[in-house]
C-alpha cells in the first residue's frame, strides 16, 4: 500500500515530527505543509554583510549574524563556577556579549574566535553593553578551520543568502529552516492559481519556483522575482475581494434621497454663521450626488482635525431628512456623542424645534440614545425615533440594541470607524428596510496605498483644508530623564497658560486603580516601570506642581453622567486642567483649552498622537503640545516622538504609523484575532504593484464577476483573504 501523497494541507507532525510540529504549532500558530511554505523569511543575512548590531534595541528578540571575535572565562561572584564571555561582532563597529553560566569548557572550545553564527535571545543591557543572555546559536561550516560546510547542522544554510524567519525562544530561526528543507523536498508544489495571460503580461515567475526561492535564494535576482510574485498574489487577492464587493455593491438598489432647493438643508445653509471652504463644497456636492442615486452611497470622508467634517456630514443628514428619510450617527463614546448632540443642535437653532413654539418651518427633531439615558427619557426618545418625529439620531452602539427601531433609516454616518467592530456597524445598517447609505469619518489621515487597499470598496472624499481661524500647533518633546528640569519647566508653562486665562489637557496612557486582572507589574520584562495612570497622577499634580489649579479627571471607567458633567465643566470654564486618558482623543472640541502635556508619550502611537494634539489651538490662541518622555535620544521610540514634534502633515505621519506597524493588521488580522496571510506585501514600497494588481482586478471581475471561470484563482483568494477578512474588509 502506497503512502497518500503529501500537499499543501498535509499536517507537520507527519513531515517533521510530533514533537517539533507540536513546538510550530504552539509558539508560531504553524500547523500544515502550506502554513509554514508560506511562512516567509524576514530578511537575508549573507557572510561578511553587516547586520549593524547597534541598532538593536533593548528588549528585542533578535537574530544576529555574526563573527567570534574573543572569549573569556571568569568566575562567578555570586555562586561557585565560572562566566564565559563570548564577544561576537559584525564588522561595522558593533559588539555584542553571549554570557554562558557554569562550567562550560566544551563551548569555550566550539566558540573559537573566527568562526561566524547565528544567535538568538534577548537583548538585554549590563552596564551600558548590550548582551544576550546564553542564547541559542548554530555555527555556520567554515572552510578555513578544514570542516566540511554541509553537515546535518548547518546544511540549509549552504547557500550565500541565509534566510532568518520570524522566531520564537523555542523554535529558533535554524529549526524553521531545516523544517522548511523538509517540507520543499517532500511536498508536491502547489497548482499555480494565476491565468497565464496575467503571469506574461505582469512579467511574473510561477508559484512553485518562487516559494522554493523565497525559502532557498539561489541569487538575489531570483529572491527578488519571488517576492515580486508573492507580492502580487497578495495585492490581487485583496483587490479582487474589494473590486467583487464593489461591483456586488453597486448592483443592490437603495432609496434615492435627491436634494430640494426649498427645504430643511437651504434653511440650514441660510442660517450659517461662516462661510463653507471650497473643499466642504466640493465634498458636499460629491455626497449629495451620491445620495440622489438608487445605489447605496459608501463614501469614507477623512480629514484632519479640525477640517469641518461634521458640518459636511450634517448637510448629508439634513438632505436625507428633506427627503422623507431618517439619518442616524454613530460616535464612539457617549462624551463624543453628547458633544455632537449639543454642537448639531446649536448649529440647527429653530430647525431642530419640530412641534415646538418658535420652530422654523422646515424643522425637524434631534435624539440623543446612550446606554446611561433614564428609563423615561429612554421611552420618549425611542418613540421619537420609531415615530419618524426624530429625523436625526445620535448614538453609541446604544443605537444596535433591539428596541431601537427607525421608521426609514436612510442614511448612518459613522464617526471614527477603527473605533467600531464589524458587528457593530453592521447592525445598525441591519435596522433599514433596504440598504442605507453610509458615510464613514476618520479623522487619521490615510496613506492613498492604504485607502486603496483596506478602503478600494469605497468613495473616498478628502478635506486637506483647515477652516479659518485654526490656530497653529507647536509640539516639542521633553526628555524627562535626562533633563528634569524641563519637565519643571512643563509645568510652569501650563500655569502661565492658565494665567492667561486659558486650559490645558494632561493625558496619561492608563486609568489606576486597576483590578486583580489589569495591576501591572512594579517593572515589565525590560525593567520599565508601568504607564503612568490618571487617578495617580491627577493628585500629585494637585499638590505638587500644579497646587491651587481646579483639577477635573475624566476616563472611561467614570458613569456616563460623571463623565458627561466633568466635559461640560471643562467647556464651560469651569475647570482649568482636565488629566485625562485618550477618552478626550475624537471629536471633543473646547476652543479655550491651548496646551496639551502627552505623559508617557512614547507609549502612544503615531497617529494617536497626532490625534490627541488635535484637540488644542482649536481657538483663536496658538496650541502647545509638549511630548514627555524617558526614551533615550536614539532609540526607536524617541525618534517616532521627535517626527511627531517636527511636522503636523498627518498623511506624513500616518505613513510613518503605517511602517512601524505589522501592515497586516492594516488588512482586519488584529480585527478578527487571526493571523494574516499578507506578509510580504507592503503598503508604502508596493504602491504602484497594488495600482497595477487594482486595474487587473476590475478587468477581471468586469468579464466575470464571480470568477466562474477561474477555480483555483477563487479558491487561492478565499485561502489568502478568508471570510473572517473579507467581511471586515466589506463593512470597512
Amino acid at each position: 500500500m502506497t503512502a497518500e501523497p503529501s500537499t499543501v494541507d498535509t499536517p507537520l507532525a507527519r513531515l517533521v515530527g510530533e514533537k517539533t510540529a507540536k513546538a510550530l504549532a504552539g509558539h508560531l500558530d504553524l500547523h500544515t505543509a502550506g502554513d509554514l511554505i508560506y511562512h516567509f523569511p524576514r530578511r537575508y543575512d549573507e557572510r561578511g554583510e553587516h547586520t549593524d548590531i547597534r541598532s538593536l534595541d533593548v528588549g528585542e528578540q533578535v537574530t544576529v549574524l555574526a563573527q567570534v571575535q574573543r572569549t573569556a572565562v571568569r568566575p562567578m561572584r555570586q555562586r561557585r563556577g565560572n562566566l564565559l564571555e563570548v564577544t561576537v561582532g559584525d564588522g561595522s563597529g558593533g559588539s555584542l556579549t553571549l554570557t554562558f553560566f557554569g562550567n562550560q569548557a566544551w563551548r569555550e572550545r566550539e566558540l573559537r574566535p573566527g568562526r561566524w553564527g547565528l544567535f538568538a535571545g534577548k537583548v538585554t543591557d549590563f552596564r551600558g553593553r548590550r548582551q544576550l543572555n546564553g542564547p541559542e546559536y548554530v555555527l555556520l561550516g567554515d572552510q578555513t578551520d578544514g570542516e566540511a560546510a554541509a553537515t546535518e547542522q548547518i546544511e540549509e544554510f549552504a547557500g550565500a543568502l541565509i534566510p532568518v524567519y520570524p522566531a520564537a525562544a523555542a523554535v529558533p530561526t535554524w529549526v524553521i529552516a531545516r523544517c522548511v528543507r523538509v517540507v520543499l523536498d517532500t511536498v508536491a508544489p502547489p497548482e499555480d492559481p494565476l491565468p497565464a495571460g496575467v503571469r506574461a503580461s505582469r512579467n511574473l515567475v510561477g508559484l512553485g519556483g518562487a516559494l522554493r526561492e523565497i525559502h532557498r535564494p539561489s541569487s538575489r535576482e531570483e529572491l527578488y522575482r519571488a517576492r515580486r510574485r508573492l507580492k502580487w498574489d497578495e495585492a490581487f487577492a485583496v483587490q479582487l475581494t474589494l473590486v467583487r464587493r464593489k461591483h456586488q455593491a453597486a448592483a443592490s438598489p437603495a432609496r434615492a434621497r435627491p436634494p430640494r432647493t426649498d427645504g430643511l438643508l437651504a434653511a440650514f445653509d441660510a442660517r450659517l454663521p461662516y462661510e463653507l471652504t471650497g473643499g466642504q463644497r466640493e465634498v458636499g456636492a460629491e455626497i449629495a450626488a451620491d445620495l440622489a442615486t438608487g445605489h447605496p452611497m459608501h463614501r469614507l470622508l477623512q480629514g484632519e482635525v479640525g477640517s469641518g467634517k461634521t458640518v459636511v456630514a450634517l448637510r448629508a443628514m439634513l438632505q436625507v431628512v428633506d427627503a422623507g428619510g431618517q439619518a442616524a450617527l454613530l460616535a464612539p463614546t457617549e462624551v463624543l456623542a453628547a458633544q455632537h448632540y449639543r454642537g448639531i443642535l446649536d448649529l440647527l437653532g429653530p430647525l431642530a424645534q419640530a412641534g415646538e413654539l418658535g420652530a422654523a418651518e422646515h424643522a425637524t427633531r434631534v435624539e440623543l440614545v446612550t446606554g446611561s439615558l433614564g428609563a423615561a427619557a429612554r421611552r420618549r426618545a425611542l418613540a421619537e425615533v420609531a415615530g419618524g418625529a426624530a429625523g436625526i439620531v445620535l448614538g453609541t452602539h446604544a443605537l444596535l440594541y433591539e428596541g431601537v427601531d427607525f421608521a426609514d433609516l436612510g442614511l448612518v454616518v459613522v464617526d471614527e470607524q477603527h473605533r467600531f467592530g464589524v458587528e457593530q456597524r453592521d447592525a445598525l445598517r441591519a435596522k433599514a428596510e433596504q440598504p442605507p447609505h453610509v458615510l464613514v469619518m476618520t479623522a487619521t489621515p490615510i496613506p492613498r496605498t492604504v485607502a486603496m487597499t483596506v478602503y478600494g470598496d469605497l468613495e473616498i472624499s478628502t478635506l486637506s483644508q483647515l477652516p479659518r481661524g485654526r490656530s497653529p500647533i507647536a509640539s516639542h518633546v521633553v526628555p524627562a530623564a535626562e533633563k528634569p528640569a524641563f519637565l519643571d519647566r512643563a509645568w510652569r508653562r501650563l500655569r502661565e497658560e492658565v494665567a492667561a486665562g486659558h486650559q490645558a489637557y494632561v493625558v496619561c496612557p492608563r486609568i489606576g486603580e486597576a483590578t486583580a486582572e489589569e495591576e501591572p507589574p512594579a517593572v515589565d520584562d525590560n525593567g520599565r516601570r508601568p504607564p503612568l495612570a490618571v487617578t495617580e497622577v491627577a493628585p500629585l499634580l494637585a499638590e505638587g506642581p500644579l497646587h491651587g489649579l481646579r483639577i477635573g479627571v475624566l476616563h472611561g471607567r467614570l458613569p456616563a453622567d460623571e463623565k458627561d458633567a466633568v466635559m461640560r465643566s471643562f467647556a464651560g470654564g469651569e475647570l482649568d486642567v482636565l488629566v485625562a486618558t485618550t477618552v478626550v482623543e475624537v471629536g471633543v472640541d473646547v476652543p479655550n483649552a491651548t496646551m496639551m502635556v502627552v505623559l508617557d508619550a512614547d507609549r502612544f502611537g503615531v497617529s494617536q498622537l497626532h490625534q490627541l494634539r488635535g484637540r488644542v489651538g482649536r481657538g483663536s490662541a496658538p496650541g502647545l503640545c509638549l511630548l514627555v518622555t524617558e526614551a533615550t535620544e536614539g532609540s526607536s521610540a524617541r525618534e517616532r516622538l521627535d517626527a511627531v514634534a517636527s511636522t503636523t502633515d498627518g498623511f506624513k505621519l500616518a505613513e510613518l504609523d503605517l511602517e512601524q506597524r505589522r501592515e497586516g493588521d492594516v488588512l482586519g488580522a488584529a480585527q478578527s484575532g487571526r493571523r494574516s496571510h499578507l506578509r510580504l506585501l507592503s503598503l508604502l514600497r508596493d504602491a504602484d504593484l497594488i495600482r497595477d494588481a487594482r486595474a487587473e482586478a476590475i478587468t477581471m471581475v468586469e468579464q466575470d464577476p464571480e470568477l466562474a471561470r477561474q477555480p483555483a484563482l477563487a479558491a487561492s483568494v478565499a485561502a489568502l483573504v478568508d471570510a473572517d477578512r473579507a467581511e471586515y474588509l466589506e463593512k470597512g
